[in-house]
Protein backbone atom coordinates (compact mmCIF):
# COMPACT_ATOMS: atom_id res chain seq x y z
CA UNK A 1 0.00 0.00 0.00
CA UNK A 2 2.96 2.30 -0.19
CA UNK A 3 2.39 3.26 -3.77
CA UNK A 4 -1.00 4.15 -2.89
CA UNK A 5 -0.21 6.36 0.03
CA UNK A 6 2.42 8.23 -1.97
CA UNK A 7 0.25 8.59 -5.03
CA UNK A 8 -2.79 9.42 -3.04
CA UNK A 9 -0.67 12.37 -1.22
CA UNK A 10 1.00 13.54 -4.31
CA UNK A 11 -2.36 14.46 -5.44
CA UNK A 12 -3.11 16.04 -2.20
CA UNK A 13 -6.69 15.65 -2.41
CA UNK A 14 -7.04 14.62 1.83
CA UNK A 15 -6.54 18.02 4.13
CA UNK A 16 -5.08 16.08 7.16
CA UNK A 17 -3.37 12.66 8.30
CA UNK A 18 -6.27 11.74 9.92
CA UNK A 19 -8.37 12.23 7.25
CA UNK A 20 -6.44 10.14 5.03
CA UNK A 21 -6.00 7.37 7.41
CA UNK A 22 -9.46 7.22 7.82
CA UNK A 23 -9.83 6.85 4.12
CA UNK A 24 -6.84 4.65 3.92
CA UNK A 25 -8.59 1.82 5.77
CA UNK A 26 -11.63 2.33 4.44
CA UNK A 27 -10.26 1.70 0.63
CA UNK A 28 -8.22 -0.97 2.46
CA UNK A 29 -11.66 -2.86 3.12
CA UNK A 30 -12.81 -2.55 -0.15
CA UNK A 31 -11.07 -5.41 -2.18
CA UNK A 32 -12.44 -7.77 1.02
CA UNK A 33 -16.04 -6.75 -0.33
CA UNK A 34 -15.33 -6.60 -4.09
CA UNK A 35 -13.51 -10.25 -3.62
CA UNK A 36 -17.35 -11.69 -2.29
CA UNK A 37 -19.47 -10.11 -4.91
CA UNK A 38 -16.74 -11.43 -7.33
CA UNK A 39 -17.30 -15.43 -5.90
CA UNK A 40 -21.04 -14.98 -5.61
CA UNK A 41 -20.73 -13.90 -9.71
CA UNK A 42 -18.25 -17.11 -10.51
CA UNK A 43 -20.58 -19.43 -8.04
CA UNK A 44 -23.49 -18.36 -10.25
CA UNK A 45 -21.86 -18.35 -13.96
CA UNK A 46 -20.68 -21.86 -12.61
CA UNK A 47 -23.85 -23.20 -11.95
CA UNK A 48 -25.11 -21.35 -15.22
CA UNK A 49 -22.29 -23.72 -17.32
CA UNK A 50 -23.31 -27.12 -15.41
CA UNK A 51 -26.61 -26.72 -16.11
CA UNK A 52 -26.58 -26.08 -19.91
CA UNK A 53 -24.15 -29.18 -19.56
CA UNK A 54 -26.34 -31.40 -18.19
CA UNK A 55 -29.89 -30.26 -20.03
CA UNK A 56 -28.21 -29.97 -23.57
CA UNK A 57 -25.09 -31.99 -23.24
CA UNK A 58 -23.32 -28.41 -24.25
CA UNK A 59 -22.42 -25.48 -22.36
CA UNK A 60 -21.47 -22.10 -24.04
CA UNK A 61 -19.18 -21.27 -21.48
CA UNK A 62 -15.07 -21.76 -22.47
CA UNK A 63 -13.83 -20.87 -19.64
CA UNK A 64 -13.69 -17.54 -17.12
CA UNK A 65 -11.34 -15.45 -15.51
CA UNK A 66 -11.86 -12.77 -12.82
CA UNK A 67 -9.67 -10.23 -11.28
CA UNK A 68 -9.65 -7.21 -8.64
CA UNK A 69 -8.72 -4.11 -9.89
CA UNK A 70 -5.36 -3.09 -8.46
CA UNK A 71 -5.53 0.01 -6.37
CA UNK A 72 -3.26 2.04 -8.21
CA UNK A 73 -5.21 1.48 -11.61
CA UNK A 74 -7.87 2.73 -9.47
CA UNK A 75 -6.86 5.76 -8.78
CA UNK A 76 -5.27 6.29 -12.27
CA UNK A 77 -9.01 5.52 -13.76
CA UNK A 78 -10.40 8.39 -11.16
CA UNK A 79 -7.66 10.97 -12.31
CA UNK A 80 -8.29 9.91 -15.70
CA UNK A 81 -11.92 10.45 -15.35
CA UNK A 82 -11.22 13.75 -12.89
CA UNK A 83 -13.33 12.58 -10.05
CA UNK A 84 -11.56 13.59 -6.72
CA UNK A 85 -10.87 10.34 -4.23
CA UNK A 86 -13.62 9.41 -2.36
CA UNK A 87 -14.91 6.06 -1.23
CA UNK A 88 -18.49 7.00 -3.16
CA UNK A 89 -17.29 8.82 -6.28
CA UNK A 90 -15.12 5.21 -6.83
CA UNK A 91 -18.47 2.81 -6.08
CA UNK A 92 -20.18 5.06 -8.33
CA UNK A 93 -18.31 5.85 -11.09
CA UNK A 94 -15.53 2.73 -11.26
CA UNK A 95 -17.41 -0.27 -12.35
CA UNK A 96 -14.79 -2.43 -13.17
CA UNK A 97 -13.11 -3.00 -9.46
CA UNK A 98 -14.34 -6.59 -9.72
CA UNK A 99 -14.33 -8.08 -13.29
CA UNK A 100 -15.10 -11.40 -14.83
CA UNK A 101 -13.89 -12.25 -18.67
CA UNK A 102 -16.37 -15.18 -19.55
CA UNK A 103 -15.28 -16.69 -22.83
CA UNK A 104 -17.17 -18.79 -25.71
CA UNK A 105 -17.12 -20.60 -28.41
CA UNK A 106 -19.54 -18.94 -30.29
CA UNK A 107 -20.84 -15.17 -30.81
CA UNK A 108 -24.42 -17.00 -30.55
CA UNK A 109 -23.49 -18.36 -27.13
CA UNK A 110 -22.64 -15.09 -25.85
CA UNK A 111 -25.99 -13.78 -26.65
CA UNK A 112 -27.56 -16.55 -25.02
CA UNK A 113 -25.59 -16.31 -22.08
CA UNK A 114 -26.34 -12.27 -21.83
CA UNK A 115 -30.19 -12.79 -21.99
CA UNK A 116 -30.45 -15.08 -19.57
CA UNK A 117 -28.20 -12.96 -17.53
CA UNK A 118 -30.90 -10.03 -17.76
CA UNK A 119 -34.24 -11.85 -16.11
CA UNK A 120 -32.08 -13.43 -13.49
CA UNK A 121 -33.76 -12.40 -10.15
CA UNK A 122 -30.61 -12.61 -8.08
CA UNK A 123 -28.09 -9.92 -9.64
CA UNK A 124 -29.33 -7.05 -11.84
CA UNK A 125 -27.96 -5.67 -15.52
CA UNK A 126 -26.82 -2.17 -15.00
CA UNK A 127 -25.35 -1.34 -18.55
CA UNK A 128 -24.54 -3.42 -21.74
CA UNK A 129 -21.95 -1.86 -24.33
CA UNK A 130 -22.22 -3.97 -27.39
CA UNK A 131 -18.37 -4.15 -29.36
CA UNK A 132 -19.50 -6.82 -30.80
CA UNK A 133 -22.13 -5.35 -33.00
CA UNK A 134 -20.20 -2.11 -33.01
CA UNK A 135 -16.40 -2.98 -32.88
CA UNK A 136 -14.36 -0.09 -31.80
CA UNK A 137 -12.45 1.71 -33.76
CA UNK A 138 -8.91 -0.02 -33.39
CA UNK A 139 -10.57 -3.37 -34.24
CA UNK A 140 -11.53 -4.48 -30.94
CA UNK A 141 -14.89 -6.97 -29.96
CA UNK A 142 -16.33 -7.72 -27.45
CA UNK A 143 -19.45 -7.24 -25.22
CA UNK A 144 -19.61 -6.07 -22.01
CA UNK A 145 -22.45 -5.68 -19.08
CA UNK A 146 -22.45 -4.01 -15.55
CA UNK A 147 -24.20 -6.00 -13.26
CA UNK A 148 -24.95 -5.63 -9.39
CA UNK A 149 -24.59 -8.32 -7.12
CA UNK A 150 -26.22 -8.37 -4.08
CA UNK A 151 -23.89 -9.22 -1.02
CA UNK A 152 -25.81 -9.86 2.91
CA UNK A 153 -23.81 -8.60 5.05
CA UNK A 154 -23.69 -7.76 8.86
CA UNK A 155 -25.65 -3.99 7.99
CA UNK A 156 -27.89 -5.38 5.29
CA UNK A 157 -27.78 -5.93 1.76
CA UNK A 158 -25.25 -4.01 -0.32
CA UNK A 159 -25.66 -4.11 -4.20
CA UNK A 160 -21.61 -4.08 -5.09
CA UNK A 161 -20.70 -3.61 -9.10
CA UNK A 162 -19.17 -5.69 -11.23
CA UNK A 163 -17.89 -5.80 -15.56
CA UNK A 164 -18.35 -8.37 -17.23
CA UNK A 165 -16.23 -9.32 -20.84
CA UNK A 166 -17.76 -11.81 -22.94
CA UNK A 167 -15.70 -12.72 -25.89
CA UNK A 168 -15.75 -15.39 -28.45
CA UNK A 169 -11.82 -17.41 -28.69
CA UNK A 170 -11.19 -15.73 -31.66
CA UNK A 171 -11.82 -12.35 -30.07
CA UNK A 172 -10.03 -13.37 -27.01
CA UNK A 173 -6.81 -14.40 -28.96
CA UNK A 174 -7.29 -10.88 -31.20
CA UNK A 175 -7.34 -8.84 -28.12
CA UNK A 176 -4.49 -11.06 -26.02
CA UNK A 177 -2.77 -9.83 -28.75
CA UNK A 178 -3.15 -6.58 -28.89
CA UNK A 179 -2.48 -5.63 -25.45
CA UNK A 180 0.98 -7.17 -25.77
CA UNK A 181 1.42 -4.93 -28.99
CA UNK A 182 0.18 -1.95 -27.55
CA UNK A 183 2.61 -2.39 -24.59
CA UNK A 184 5.32 -3.59 -26.79
CA UNK A 185 4.78 0.15 -28.71
CA UNK A 186 4.72 2.13 -25.32
CA UNK A 187 1.09 2.61 -26.27
CA UNK A 188 1.48 4.22 -29.51
CA UNK A 189 1.21 1.95 -32.40
CA UNK A 190 2.68 2.74 -35.48
CA UNK A 191 0.03 3.31 -38.42
CA UNK A 192 0.43 0.36 -40.49
CA UNK A 193 1.01 -1.93 -37.56
CA UNK A 194 -2.86 -0.26 -35.95
CA UNK A 195 -3.90 -0.95 -39.82
CA UNK A 196 -2.39 -4.65 -39.50
CA UNK A 197 -4.27 -5.08 -36.43
CA UNK A 198 -7.81 -3.93 -37.90
CA UNK A 199 -7.49 -6.12 -40.72
CA UNK A 200 -6.65 -9.50 -37.83
CA UNK A 201 -9.90 -8.19 -36.21
CA UNK A 202 -11.75 -8.90 -39.21
CA UNK A 203 -10.32 -11.96 -39.98
CA UNK A 204 -11.17 -13.11 -36.56
CA UNK A 205 -14.71 -12.03 -37.07
CA UNK A 206 -15.00 -13.93 -39.87
CA UNK A 207 -13.66 -17.08 -38.46
CA UNK A 208 -16.19 -16.59 -35.55
CA UNK A 209 -18.88 -16.50 -38.91
CA UNK A 210 -17.51 -19.67 -40.61
CA UNK A 211 -17.17 -21.24 -37.38
CA UNK A 212 -20.73 -20.53 -36.34
CA UNK A 213 -21.95 -21.56 -39.87
CA UNK A 214 -19.90 -25.09 -39.65
CA UNK A 215 -21.85 -25.50 -36.71
CA UNK A 216 -25.30 -25.40 -37.76
CA UNK A 217 -24.53 -27.26 -40.57
CA UNK A 218 -23.15 -30.16 -38.23
CA UNK A 219 -26.47 -29.84 -35.81
CA UNK A 220 -28.86 -29.75 -39.26
CA UNK A 221 -26.94 -33.03 -40.48
CA UNK A 222 -27.37 -34.37 -37.18
CA UNK A 223 -30.91 -34.05 -36.92
CA UNK A 224 -31.69 -35.11 -39.84
CA UNK A 225 -29.63 -38.41 -38.98
CA UNK A 226 -32.08 -38.97 -35.86
CA UNK A 227 -35.13 -38.35 -37.99
CA UNK A 228 -33.69 -40.64 -40.32
CA UNK A 229 -32.97 -43.10 -38.10
CA UNK A 230 -36.28 -42.73 -36.03
CA UNK A 231 -38.06 -43.31 -39.45
CA UNK A 232 -36.29 -46.58 -40.46
CA UNK A 233 -36.42 -48.31 -36.71
CA UNK A 234 -40.60 -47.71 -37.38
Amino acid sequence: MNQLQVHVKDMQQWQSSEDFARRLEDFKSLPALYRHALNELENKIDVVKTEWQVRDGYSPIEHVKSRIKEPKSILRKMERKGHTFTLDNMEQHIHDIAGMRIVCAFVKDIYRLVDHLCVREDLKVLEIKDYIAQPKPNGYQSLHIIVAIPLVLLEGTRWVKAEIQLRTLAMDFWASMEHILYYKFDKQLPPHVAEELKEAARAADELDQKMLRLRREILELSEGSRSADKQAEE
